[in-house]
């Protein structure tokens, strides 16, 4: 009926042939159909029936990628089959699930990260980057994966992977999330697992964890327990210099170190023990700072040193001063206090106002939106600041003064602050 041909080339003869089965003889046929784009396509069928059953097509491949002459070297494959009551199709999907199963059933992740190094670990010229590529795998996904048949690897265990460092360690789980991906898609495309990758990202685990570049490491400022902080402060009243008034002042008040180094002079009513900050640090809002017994102290202290050593220290607009140029605080001032009060490591300035919170909530009966408050946090929705439009601040006047009281009592308990309700 049809003219030899080699894989790829199209005798004239089927190129004639309109859509359609067109028989070749012994089951098989050449099925012709024409697509969306107005092409004719054409491959191979081998058509049978067995007793008692539907008739069957079962696919032998494209006229461009098996000849005639092996169409039909595979209908006589399968007509044997079909006499001997085989279903040739059945047999197929056995032989090939038989065949993935032998491989696979060998084949752990470990053993197919190891392969996938070894066949592209050539091609990585950067060596650190060679040597990231194994020591991120093992320390992380193998003792979870490594052990595991890579056709059973499912999503759940590629989360199990992930999920415990996506927040912590960002930029390594990204890259870990890649590296898993690789060694899956290869094991994929050698047979060893079928159906979609489960370290995908997109369309799969970016439905499941926050984009890697949205992600920051949380990092705390260490901070020290509210029960050292008495003996602390006794120990910091002791020491001389503008960086001990300066992180006096920065304790009492539950303030940034930023707002604290940018403090004026002129912001300070100290008639009316108020320090009113215009921009206050991450909110840009005002922020209204009570100013307790003991930060009017530090206050005063920071400008009588100031008028003390006269020149441009005591003309500085800055509150707590460089005390030897005028000039704003340094950045690492208070930083290095603590460092040599043998703190390193314990607090930082910033960390007393975590302190300070875990104070107000264990030891206090101050509501939580007052403590939020102190520190200058937005409490509530949008909604909810558009109709509440105070700060608390007459309440807040209490909290601070029973903050400045319990750091300056060493020996002393905590003071439960009874606080009334509002009508």
């Amino acid at each position: 009926m049809m003219e030899r041909g080699k894989p790829g080339r199209l005798p004239k003869t089927y190129q004639s042939l309109r859509p359609g089965l067109h028989a070749d003889g012994g089951n098989l046929y050449l099925q012709v159909s024409k697509g969306s784009d107005g092409n004719h396509r054409r491959s191979w069928i081998f058509r049978y029936r067995l007793p008692g059953h539907k008739t069957r097509d079962m696919g032998l491949g494209s006229v461009h990628a098996v000849t005639l002459t092996r169409a039909r070297e595979l209908a006589a494959d399968h007509r044997a089959l079909f006499a001997e009551g085989v279903d040739p199709i059945d047999h197929r999907k056995k032989r090939e699930a038989e065949s993935r199963a032998a491989r696979a059933k060998i084949t752990t992740f470990d053993e197919a990260m190891a392969q996938y190094i070894r066949q592209h670990g050539a091609a990585w010229k950067n060596p650190v980057h060679a040597a990231q590529w194994p020591a991120t795998l093992k320390t992380y996904a193998s003792p979870v994966l490594g052990r595991l048949n890579v056709a059973d690897i499912e999503t759940e265990h590629v989360m199990k992977v992930l999920d415990p460092m996506w927040h912590e360690k960002p930029e390594t789980a990204s890259r870990l999330r890649g590296r898993i991906e690789a060694v899956l898609g290869w094991a994929s495309a050698r047979g060893y697992r079928n159906g979609d990758n489960p370290a995908r990202w997109r369309g799969h685990l970016k439905n499941l964890l926050a984009p890697p570049t949205k992600v920051k490491p949380v990092r705390h400022h260490p901070a020290l327990p509210y029960s050292e902080m008495a003996t602390f402060m006794q120990d910091l009243r002791e020491r001389a210099g503008m960086a001990a008034l300066a992180l006096q002042f920065c304790i009492l008040t539950c303030v940034r170190t930023r707002d604290l180094r940018d403090a004026r002079i002129e912001e300070v009513d100290r008639a009316n023990k108020l320090w009113t900050i215009a921009k206050f640090s991450k909110t840009g809002a005002e922020h209204r700072v009570p100013l307790s017994t003991g930060a009017l102290a530090a206050f005063d202290a920071a400008r009588s040193m100031a008028n003390g050593i006269g020149g441009d220290v005591g003309r500085s607009h800055f509150a707590f001063p460089n005390d030897v140029t005028g000039e704003q605080l340094s950045e690492n001032a208070m930083l290095a206090l603590i460092e040599r009060m043998g703190r390193k490591g314990a607090m930082t300035a910033h960390g007393c106002r975590a302190t300070f919170r875990t104070w107000a909530q264990e030891q206090t009966n101050v509501p939580w939106e007052l403590g939020e408050l102190s520190l200058g946090h937005k409490v509530g929705s949008k909604v909810e600041r558009a109709y509440a439009r105070g700060d608390g601040l007459k309440k807040r006047i209490a909290i601070m003064q029973a903050w400045s009281n319990y750091c300056s009592r060493a020996s002393q308990a905590a003071k439960v602050i009874p606080m009334r309700q509002s009508a």
